[in-house]
């Protein structure tokens, strides 16, 4: 697409290509549009797609940020992770961290979802249940893209966290490199 984007971009309409136009017919309620009636609910119901991973890693993480240095924050945090393990067992929780790990510059607890049926219920769930804290939910991509999925392709709950994208860009760089090296370039 444009040179003007930080990021390359597929066009959206990738495989809708030569349709013909659904128009700006109004629905009932006079304000949204009228869509075509199919009758068949989209894949994206049941599995993650556009590029997602569906494997181990799930295909969302969501960081779920305290400020370490506040006990009233960190003791919620703590609450809110047995809530979330009590309320959603099938999801995957990792350990509760009391510093800043990796690109992350507040402690936090991770959470995987691995469905959009998982990601539908937990994140309104959150959106509602989160209290004081900041979550970042970001896409684990099958291209593996780490900066990107922390970054462009990031979305936030709560107040954004700075992030330490630097480590997540040595760890690109490195990679990159190493693909390189490997194919003799």
């Amino acid at each position: 697409m444009s040179d003007t984007f930080w990021y390359t971009y597929e066009s959206p309409l990738k495989g809708f290509e030569g349709l013909e136009s659904l128009g700006e017919e109004l629905a009932e309620d006079g304000k949204s549009l009228k869509n075509p009636e199919t009758g068949v609910l989209s894949e994206a119901y049941e599995k993650f797609n556009s590029g997602l991973t569906n494997g181990r890693r799930g295909g969302f993480d969501v960081h779920i940020y305290h400020h370490g240095g506040n006990a009233e924050h960190a003791q919620y945090a703590r609450e809110l992770r047995e809530r979330i393990r009590r309320e959603f067992p099938e999801l995957r929780v990792y350990r509760f961290w009391d510093k800043p790990i990796g690109p992350h510059t507040l402690p936090m607890f991770e959470v995987n979802l691995f469905t959009p049926a998982q990601f539908g219920a937990f994140i309104p769930w959150l959106v509602i249940n989160r209290g004081p804290l900041s979550a970042l939910v970001h896409p684990n991509t099958d291209d593996e893209d780490e900066l990107r999925n922390h970054s462009q392709r990031a979305t936030w709950l709560g107040e954004r966290v700075p992030l330490d994208l630097g480590i997540l860009k040595a760890m690109a760089d490195k990679k990159d490199k190493e693909s390189k090296e490997a194919s003799g370039q």
